[in-house]
């Protein structure tokens, strides 16, 4: 019987881990609407730009069923977005020289 849980435990995180990542293609596209509301822009921010190149990437990697590298990117996108974010809240701090 533990040999059994084992094995459908295991074949549930593969059956997980082959699906489109809808979540994390969701979070990365919010953090870089957040870094864009905040007035962050490709041009302005290197992150940013680095952000929207790893989605765009991601996007192409669902389209073609490759789903953990389509994953990987989006989590990419989500991390240069934060940085984007940051950037733009740090240079809009009081005392900060602009």
């Amino acid at each position: 019987m533990l040999r059994f849980i084992a094995v459908f435990v295991g074949i549930a995180c593969l059956a997980g881990c082959t699906s489109a990542p809808v979540q994390e293609m969701s979070d990365a596209r919010q953090a870089i609407a957040a870094a864009r509301v905040a007035g962050a822009t490709e041009v302005t921010s290197p992150d940013l730009y680095a952000a929207q190149a790893a989605i765009n990437r991601a996007e192409k990697h669902i389209e073609a069923q490759e789903y953990t590298r389509a994953r990987l990117a989006a989590m990419e996108a989500k991390h240069h977005a934060g940085a984007a974010l940051t950037g733009v809240q740090h240079a809009d701090a009081p005392g900060h020289p602009q």
